[in-house]
C-alpha cells in the first residue's frame, strides 16, 4: 500500500470505531499492539514495523493527538481533511 487511509465503522450514524491504516508490504499482520495515547493502539507487523492504528475512541480523538503518535513512528503528519470521515455522520 503506497498512502495511509483512514477505515470508519459506524453505529447509529455515528463513527463507533477506525482504522488508520499506514504504509506498509503485502502480507504484513498484526502480531503484537502497543497504547500510545488514550483511544489510541498501534498494530506491529512480526518485523517491528507498525501497520496501522486503532482508534477505539473517535468521538475524542484530537488531530494534536494523533499527530503525536504519527511522529512517534516516523511516519508523515496527518491533515484534518484525513479525519474528516470520522466527523462525517
Amino acid at each position: 500500500m503506497k498512502n495511509p487511509y483512514l477505515e470508519v465503522t459506524f453505529r447509529g450514524g455515528k463513527a463507533f470505531a477506525a482504522y488508520y491504516h499506514l504504509r506498509r508490504g503485502s502480507g504484513h499482520k498484526s502480531v503484537r499492539c502497543r497504547r500510545l495515547e488514550a483511544g489510541l493502539v498501534v498494530d506491529y507487523a512480526a518485523d517491528g514495523l507498525p501497520i496501522g492504528i486503532e482508534i477505539t475512541a473517535p468521538e475524542s480523538l484530537s488531530l494534536e493527538a494523533f499527530n503525536r503518535v504519527l511522529l512517534d513512528l516516523g511516519q508523515p503528519v496527518a491533515t484534518d481533511r484525513d479525519l474528516a470521515p470520522l466527523h462525517a455522520a
